[in-house]
């Protein structure tokens, strides 16, 4: 065996990347819960693309077939409905994981130095997975996956000048067709996995090179002992193999339940509306993406100036979330040690993103609509909020609660139409949610200073 060893390492360095990293690299003692969505997300993306190659093997990239070959492997395919939703379940358990992943990088500063690079990869990584998403949720041609794809799509009309262009280009046709089906199969099975498993393998390179942040944000690269060896560090085999293992084995027990037991998830992994081929004379009674696009399909709809800046809004939202490691200076990175009104802060983006999702779900009716204008304010406010947080003696939080009350103020003047009366009640009582917001996080911390002070960090890990 050893042997076989050495003759592979002469020729390949297997040796050495299992050193570099699992073996001997040494990540920090007190990883804990949030620290499994890493791996899970890995795990995932493996199940994505063995599921599909195996669809791939019975679909019909066809506008004609498309919807009858999903129905095939659905109902004649040995095993084939298993396989469907597996894939169709993973999709949403990806963005489960990722969202999770990327919430532990907000609430320990995972985006700071030296970490900025990773952080952008990450964010590159998601933003190809939201494009393999929409692909794949036009490949079953059923009649949400069209109309879905037609709103999607027509987002690019609003760009000025080229945005008809630009569309007819994305579509290869002048409507949703059999060209727009076989790109966007060739994009979804070939083009855009290999970006994912090149962006997911430089994205762990670059973290290996600056090692990994922990709940305390110390870095424990800064201590070590005469070998070279971080004090507070591990080596990552077998000790996180073993507790990713445990990770492994619950998500696969709640994946598979999902799988057997509820698949559609009440409509939110399958609409009801895909279970009937596309029909371009059809439209459902309400057009919504799937779950994961909803909070930024939100956002598109707050911003009625104009289509265009409702697209740029909704784009200005993914790039503020690129842009973190800019937007909060604050040298401490794990919320444990910021203020009290920093940790309401990302509580609250919490929330709101949440409810930004469940909104995009629902109908467009006069109070919906406005608590989702509220909720974008909130959205694009967190990033303010947060800036202002990062130099805590410095800035003045009463001085900034009056400034943007007051552009909240101003802009529902902007707004107001009392001929409107359901759209002018509604914004007459829902501005309690974004001042409520801006009380809670810059007023109260300038009021009350405990609200305001934070902690002395560790120099060494703790438990």
């Amino acid at each position: 065996m050893q042997g076989l060893l050495n003759w592979i390492d002469a020729r390949f360095p297997l040796t050495k990347v299992w050193n570099e990293h699992l073996a001997e690299y040494y990540a920090p003692k007190n990883f804990n819960f949030w620290y499994f969505f890493g791996s899970l997300a890995l795990l995932v993306l493996v199940i994505q693309i063995v599921s599909g190659i195996f669809l791939t093997m019975h679909y019909k990239p066809d506008a004609e077939m498309a919807y009858a070959s999903v129905e095939y492997i659905m109902r004649d395919v040995p095993g084939g409905w298993f396989i469907r939703y597996m894939h169709s379940t993973g999709a949403s358990a990806f963005f489960i994981v990722v969202y999770l992943h990327m919430f532990r990088g907000l609430i320990y500063g995972s985006y700071k130095g030296p970490r900025e690079l990773v952080w952008l990869i990450g964010m590159a990584i998601y933003l190809a997975l939201m494009a393999e998403a929409f692909m794949g949720y036009l490949l079953p041609w059923g009649n949400m996956s069209y109309w879905g794809a037609q709103v999607i799509i027509n987002l690019f009309n609003t760009i000025p000048v080229i945005g008809s262009d630009v569309s007819t280009w994305i579509r290869g046709d002048y409507v949703i067709a059999d060209a727009t089906l076989n790109r966007l199969f060739a994009l979804h099975v070939a083009a855009l996995p290999l970006v994912l498993v090149a962006l997911v393998f430089v994205h762990i390179v670059a973290l290996h090179v600056v090692g990994s942040n922990n709940p305390d944000g110390v870095e424990i690269k800064k201590l070590k002992d005469e070998n070279g060896i971080p004090l507070d560090g591990i080596p990552f085999h077998p000790y996180y193999t073993v507790k990713d293992i445990v990770g492994v084995g619950v998500f696969l027990l709640v994946f598979f339940a999902i799988i057997f037991f509820g698949p559609e998830m009440g409509g939110y992994f399958l609409e009801h509306a895909n279970f009937e081929p596309a029909n371009p004379l059809k439209t459902p009674e309400h057009i919504a993406p799937v779950w994961y696009f909803t909070p930024f399909y939100t956002v598109l709809r707050a911003v009625t100036l104009s289509p265009f800046m409702g697209t740029l809004a909704m784009f200005g939202a993914i790039v503020l979330l690129a842009l973190l490691p800019w937007i909060d200076g604050n040298p401490i990175k794990s919320w444990r040690y910021r203020s009290k009104a920093h940790t309401i802060n990302i509580l609250l983006f919490a929330a709101c993103f949440l409810v930004l999702g469940y909104l995009g779900v629902k109908p467009v009716i006069p109070m919906l609509k406005e608590l989702g204008t509220r909720m974008t304010e909130i959205y694009f406010m967190f990033f303010i909020v947060l800036w202002i947080h990062s130099k805590p003696g410095k800035a003045n939080f009463v001085m900034w609660f009056l400034i943007l009350a007051a552009v909240i103020v101003g802009i529902d003047l902007f707004r107001y139409n009392p001929e409107a009366t359901d759209d002018a009640s509604q914004i007459v009582w829902q501005w309690i949610f974004p001042i409520g917001y801006l009380a809670l996080t810059l007023l109260l911390p300038g009021v009350v200073k405990s609200f305001n002070t934070e902690k002395i960090v560790p120099e060494r890990v703790t438990s």
